[in-house]
């Protein structure tokens, strides 16, 4: 039996009862009549108590479960018509409304009515159980106890996918019109978006732990210059110059690491928001090179571009892939200037599938392998001596790899030592490493 049969069986059965009880009222006057009759034939011995009493007893079930009032209907057609198990015009409207996801569901779990912002964080269609989409045990839990008629409960919950997504989701009943007490009513069901959040509460502890440890050395340094000046160097002029030096080198150095753990923290901030403008990336590579071009000259580096006439346009954000292409062009300039020359090409999509396809190629020392797969991690440096050389944070990796993935792109590293190193940008909005083609040699490879 469905729930919607057992509960208008029970209203069937409340309203015979009720129509028992005022049937026997109205009653009342002709049992008073007949047990004073049946008490006179009883004291004169016509008939016997036990008699009198089976009798009285018969009379009134007769009234209560055979004969009705002319204006009383049959129990079943005066129950209330069973719940429509669609929700009303006005609940619709009420969670269109709603600046968060809402969900109308019955009693068994089915998703009767959904607004559009549950539409488009959610794969949810009306009709569709609700455990298709989200199986969290904690959520599904929290339904199972409203829908059995218990309170209001909210519950937190992940949701995994290219990015990790915490809810906050809350149930509550939506009781029948009169407040009727039965079990025929909705559930809602509100999520809230708690991933900033979550985030931001974890980039605070990261930047902590890395300020620290990252500062220590550079105010260590800043520390002893200033007792050494304040003392053994107090009257040394050429050393007090060489100190400030030192000073100001080891104070530029704590500048560039708060601005790229700044930088770092405002990107994974944004991490589950995908950027829908356009950019072409070819206008991005070309002003980065521009940019780059006096640093490369500096080097002895000359920076070498092979990039189509046509656009390559990609859903992005401008300020950030500039950021990228400038990290990794810098990079080949720097660290492979040995080879006296950087390239940087882009191809659009291999196959006309998937995104374009930028190369960042040096002609350097080259890469060892066992340091590959380590290279977008916060703070790793293969060559530690060459990183502080350079003027290295080591987090300029890191950074391009948490934009790629906000930009539904890879990085992928290739290198042998000897003979330089290639970064490679392949845009693919289903996060699917693009197929590159072999270059005779096997090389060292990994996927960031």
């Amino acid at each position: 039996m469905s729930d919607r049969d057992r509960i208008v069986e029970d209203e069937a059965q409340e309203a015979a009862k009720r129509g028992a009880m005022a049937r026997l009222v109205e009653a009342r006057p002709f049992f008073l009549t007949m047990a004073a009759l049946l008490l006179f034939l009883v004291l004169i011995d016509q008939v016997s108590a036990v008699a009198a009493g089976l009798v009285l007893a018969a009379t009134i079930g007769f009234f209560a479960l055979f004969l009705r009032g002319p204006d009383e209907l049959p129990v079943r057609l005066s129950s209330r018509p069973p719940p429509s198990i669609w929700p009303e015009t006005g609940i619709k409207r009420m969670a269109d409304a709603l600046p968060d996801p809402c969900v109308i569901l019955d009693r068994r779990g089915v998703v009767r009515y959904a607004n559009s912002r549950a539409e488009a964080t959610f794969p949810i269609r009306p009709g569709d159980p609700l455990t298709f989409r989200l199986r969290n045990p904690d959520f599904v839990g929290a339904f199972d106890r409203v829908a059995a008629g218990g309170a209001a409960e909210k519950v937190q919950f992940l949701e995994r996918g290219a990015t990790e997504r915490w809810y906050l989701a809350w149930f509550s009943a939506l009781e029948p019109a009169g407040g009727a007490s039965d079990r025929s009513g909705f559930i809602i069901l509100i999520f809230s978006d708690l991933t900033e959040q979550r985030v931001s509460e974890k980039i605070r502890v990261d930047f902590v732990a890395n300020a620290s440890h990252e500062l220590r050395t550079p105010l260590a340094s800043l520390s002893g210059f200033i007792e050494t000046m304040q003392g053994p160097a107090k009257d040394d002029a050429v050393a007090r110059q060489r100190f400030l030096g030192i000073m100001h080198d080891q104070a530029t150095r704590m500048s560039r690491l708060i601005d790229d753990l700044l930088s770092l923290s405002r990107i994974e901030m944004k991490a589950h928001m995908r950027p829908e403008a356009p950019v072409d990336l070819t206008g991005v590579i070309r002003g980065v090179v521009d940019a780059l071009e006096p640093l490369a000259r500096d080097l002895g580096v000359t920076i070498e571009t092979e990039l189509p006439e046509t656009p390559l346009v990609v859903p992005g954000d401008r300020d950030e892939l500039v950021q990228v292409f400038q990290n990794l062009i810098e990079n080949g300039c720097k660290y492979g200037k040995l080879g006296q020359r950087v390239q940087v090409t882009a191809t659009p999509p291999p196959g006309g599938r998937g995104g374009p396809v930028v190369t960042v190629r040096d002609f350097g020392a080259g890469i060892p392998a066992e340091h590959l797969p380590r290279l977008t991690e916060r703070f790793y440096r293969a060559d530690i001596q060459a990183s502080h050389a350079q003027r290295g944070t080591g987090l300029g990796l890191a950074i391009v790899k948490h934009i790629l993935n906000r930009h539904r792109a890879r990085l992928l590293i290739e290198s042998r030592p000897g003979e330089g190193s290639s970064f490679t940008v392949a845009f693919n909005v289903a996060f699917s490493g693009a197929s590159l083609p072999a270059e005779g040699k096997s090389r060292d490879v990994s996927y960031i």
